[in-house]
């Protein structure tokens, strides 16, 4: 650290050499006045003798110097002392950097976070997602991206493959906790053996779920997220062996999982072992997630010719039951889809961020323009200073670098506030983002995010100091010294720098405002499609779950739902109630088989595969659904099992020709089963979001014969949604009132994911929500960007051209005439950029594609009516100084100049 020291140290020495040249002086003196010479004569001789004191106390100290580091550090000082002098340009130029490269800093840790970094597992990289396709289950394409995995295929791929280390199947769940507080809902995943072990994550508490407990026979375990341990047990360690009741059942905590551990991409309360029993699999029941582990070494694309090696054995292992053949699936022509964790769990979110990345990547460019143009006029403002210390000596490249400097520090200023701004828009992100982007909980800033600030700061820094530093460095010193100012043709010269900045400006914002304006155009076309419900604000929705240990007899659940519909119904402002198995747009893996219509005959003699659902009596009243034909269930229908059955529109579409003609005809599930009669017909519903096309879909009564067993048994489903409509949904008070009457009927009874109708509709479009608004906010940063960079440039001309107008106007020049010749040129800069960004546009819009909805990239009426607001608007923002221009006194001016 000596230098360090010595750095710091200089003034003391530097004063040491004046003292000790001082000292030498004097005792010359008094020698040559001791010769007899007087003291005036002395001095004179001892200077002559010693030479320049300046020159050598000067040559003395660049002993010590870094003539180099010393003269940048000169050149900081002088620049943060002149940005110290204008706090209004310093003020304006961190301002725009800050949210430039804070919003590039925060949208690159979205990116970072969910596309860039591994997933927050050991070795992520040797995880796959289990999937295979299913090409010849007609109609599975139209409702699902895979075939899912069966208990019977897992059993078999992970007892005999060659290429896995570990392997497990999970399905998620719901399930009623009680004893612990009040009734609760939670959310579970319920996990094989292999689960756990292939994530490899290990519990912050107790142990994994192990082989013994998934013994069907043996003893009741369950493993706790962190949340649900510190929500309901305070993060108490002596929680592991505690006993809980889960759906009526008693079961022993084992073991909690770390704080953020998710199942792939699941929040959840409770892990369950699954606990197969192996003499009661069958072929059927594609309904569990798959993961896997590849040993080292193995690519995906030998475990995928493993797994098609074990499709057959799966076949000759399992049935669906005495009388069917096994290798009925050969139709289906399944083959593995194997796939990575990670693209599993990022989906088709890349697109979107990559779109939102690019976006803000253009509002910084723009940034950095106007900042050019800003630098630009302020150089001009320092043209005499720069003349002049370029008449002393200042060479071409010292100049430059002072411009550089000053860019570079502003940079890095910029870059410090944009940290502020990024953090500050990373937490508006979590907390206002679509819930179902994913890795949403895992978005922070972390070193490769803050790196990005600082490349940013720097590389902006020399981008708008280049312009200016270039544009003054190759002047000659006579052209400077000549005051440019006096004529219009140098300033002319001086504009052209700034007008093609300008231009870039206008095409970079035409291309972000008609990526919005296509975005908006996309939302507002979701918003008219007709969804299958109506008036979803005063829709309230709720879940119940009845756990077959809570009520074991069926047709006491379904008598439960109807009493907990009547005492709703009860309830003031309620118009009409009914449940279903799910409402639409909920993300509920939905109900699928083979759907048989009497009479018709199917290509290879095998029925498509269609959506099912279980419904009440008034549900469809409730969700505002229509009937298209027919009527609805009653009651008595329900009790008494009567074979009748609703269709959605599509089915009867594409099974009888009309809505009216399926009134009265038949189809069942499967050829032993009895024939169901088509009382009704509703409109067809959005199931997956209205951005999705309406499938074809059967509604069973809510209590039924069992399809899936030899013996008639009768079965209802256990997990609803009721929908409940009325004026006060969504209000405290009356959820308190629903909530009191589910536990008139039952109190052990948890309210779960109570939300209404619209709540799920939004959430629906959350993803494009948040695009939309990403899209909107950079659209309208480029367009007040771009209309400021016109404004700017239209004014400097104005303050440049002062004389001129002064000449024009003492000549008789129309004041109209001078406004418009200033509106003029701000309308060819603007036309120039547009011609540029509209072929800009048209090439980057054929990304956008798959963010459309109902709109085409190449939208005419976008592509019209963008150039002319932004040319109004341009127009506009030159208006005014061009009123300033033609108000300009004459004798004033010619004073002035």
């Amino acid at each position: 650290m000596q230098w360090f020291a010595q750095f710091f140290s200089r003034r003391h020495r530097y004063d040491d050499i004046s003292v000790s040249i001082q000292e030498h002086m004097e005792n010359r003196i008094e020698e040559l006045m001791d010769d007899g010479i007087s003291r005036k004569q002395a001095e004179q001789e001892a200077r002559r003798e010693f030479g320049n004191v300046a020159l050598i106390e000067q040559r003395s100290r660049e002993v010590w110097q870094w003539p180099a580091l010393e003269s940048i550090v000169a050149d900081l000082k002088f620049t943060f002392r002149r940005l110290r002098t204008s706090p209004g340009f310093t003020a304006t130029v961190l301002l725009t950097l800050a949210i430039g490269i804070g919003a590039n800093t925060a949208i690159f840790s979205v990116l970072n976070s969910i596309l860039l970094k591994p997933l927050p597992y050991p070795n992520s990289e040797q995880l796959v997602s289990l999937w295979l396709n299913a090409p010849g289950a007609g109609g599975l394409a139209n409702f699902s991206n895979g075939l899912q995995l069966s208990s019977s295929m897992y059993l078999t791929f992970s007892q005999h493959n060659r290429t896995f280390e570990t392997m497990g199947i999970w399905t998620p769940g719901t399930a009623s906790v009680t004893g612990v507080a009040k009734p609760e809902e939670v959310r579970t995943e319920i996990v094989s053996d292999g689960v756990l072990e292939t994530l490899k994550v290990p519990p912050v508490a107790g142990r994994w779920l192990s082989e013994v407990d998934q013994d069907p026979h043996g003893r009741k375990s369950v493993v706790l997220s962190y949340g649900y341990w510190q929500r309901r047990f305070g993060g108490d360690r002596n929680v592991i062996g505690r006993p809980i009741q889960v759906d009526a059942q008693t079961r022993e905590v084992v073991g909690v999982m770390p704080r953020g551990f998710r199942l792939v991409d699941r929040d959840f309360d409770l892990l369950i072992p699954l606990a197969l029993d192996r003499t009661n699999q069958k072929l059927a029941g594609f309904g569990f997630y798959g993961i896997a582990r590849l040993k080292p070494g193995i690519a995906i694309a030998q475990a995928d010719a493993d797994i098609a090696r074990l499709i057959p054995v799966w076949m000759d292992s399992w049935s669906n039951g005495p009388g069917t053949n096994p290798h009925f699936y050969e139709t289906w022509r399944i083959t593995p889809s194997l796939r990575s964790l990670k693209q599993q769990i990022i989906g088709g979110v890349s697109s979107m961020l990559w779109v939102v990345m690019a976006t803000v990547g253009l509002v910084m460019l723009i940034a950095c323009t106007n900042v050019a143009n800003l630098l630009l006029v302020r150089a001009e403002s320092r043209h005499q200073e720069l003349s002049i210390r370029a008449a002393l000596g200042a060479g071409r490249m010292r100049i430059a670098r002072e411009l550089m400097i000053e860019s570079i520090s502003l940079g890095l200023l910029g870059g410090v506030l944009a940290i502020v701004v990024a953090f500050v828009g990373l937490r508006l992100l979590v907390a206002t983002g679509p819930v179902d982007l994913p890795r949403l909980s895992e978005l922070s800033l972390d070193a490769r995010s803050l790196g990005l600030t600082l490349a940013l700061s720097i590389l902006s820094g020399l981008f708008f100091g280049s312009i200016p530093a270039m544009r003054y460095a190759r002047t000659q010193t006579s052209a400077m010294m000549g005051g440019g100012n006096r004529t219009a043709s140098a300033g002319r010269a001086r504009q052209h720098s700034r007008n093609v900045l300008v231009i870039a400006q206008v095409a970079m914002a035409l291309v972000l405002l008609i990526s919005a304006l296509l975005m908006i155009r996309t939302f507002a076309a979701l918003h008219r499609v007709e969804p299958g419900f109506a008036d979803p604000q005063h829709l309230q929705t709720m879940h119940i779950w009845i756990p077959d240990l809570l009520v074991s007899d069926p047709q006491v659940v379904t008598h439960v739902q109807n009493n907990i519909a009547d005492k709703i119904a009860a309830i003031p402002g309620v118009t009409s109630v009914g449940f279903a198995g799910s409402v639409p747009m909920e993300n509920i893996d939905p109900n699928w088989d083979q759907i048989r219509v009497e009479g018709k005959n199917y290509e290879g003699g095998e029925p498509p595969l269609r959506l099912f659902n279980f419904v009440s009596p008034a549900y469809f009243n409730a969700m505002g659904t229509r009937f298209v034909a027919g009527h609805d269930f009653t009651w008595a229908d329900i009790y008494d099992l009567r074979p009748k059955v609703i269709v959605s529109e599509n089915f009867a579409r594409e099974s009888w020709g009309s809505a009216s003609s399926a009134i009265g005809k038949r189809l069942r599930q499967f050829s032993n089963t009895p024939w169901q009669e088509v009382i009704g017909v509703v409109e067809d519903v959005r199931v997956h979001g209205v951005d999705e096309k309406a499938p074809a879909i059967v509604y069973w009564p809510a209590m039924i014969n069992d399809p899936y067993t030899p013996k008639p048994t009768i079965d209802a489903p256990r997990f609803v949604t009721f929908a409940i409509r009325s004026n006060r949904a969504g209000t405290e008070s009356f959820l308190n009132q629903v909530q009191q009457a589910v536990w008139s009927v039952n109190a052990s009874l948890p309210l779960a994911s109570v939300n209404t109708m619209q709540e799920i509709y939004s959430q629906s479009l959350a993803r494009t929500s948040f695009t939309l608004v990403m899209l909107a906010l950079a659209g309208a940063m480029a367009l007040a960007l771009s209309l400021v960079g016109i404004y700017g440039v239209i004014s400097y001309a104005v303050s440049q051209r002062t004389r001129e107008i002064g000449i024009r106007l003492a000549l008789g020049a129309q004041k109209n005439l001078l406004r418009w010749m200033f509106v003029r040129s701000a309308l060819v800069l603007t036309g120039v950029g547009i011609a540029v960004g509209l072929g800009a546009a048209a090439a980057l819009m054929q990304l956008m594609k798959t963010l459309l909805f109902g709109i085409s990239p190449l939208d005419p009426l976008t592509f019209f009516a963008v150039p002319v607001v932004l040319a109004t608007a341009a127009a506009i923002a030159s208006y005014l100084p061009a009123r300033r221009a033609a108000g300009v006194d004459p004798v004033e001016a010619l004073k002035a100049q």
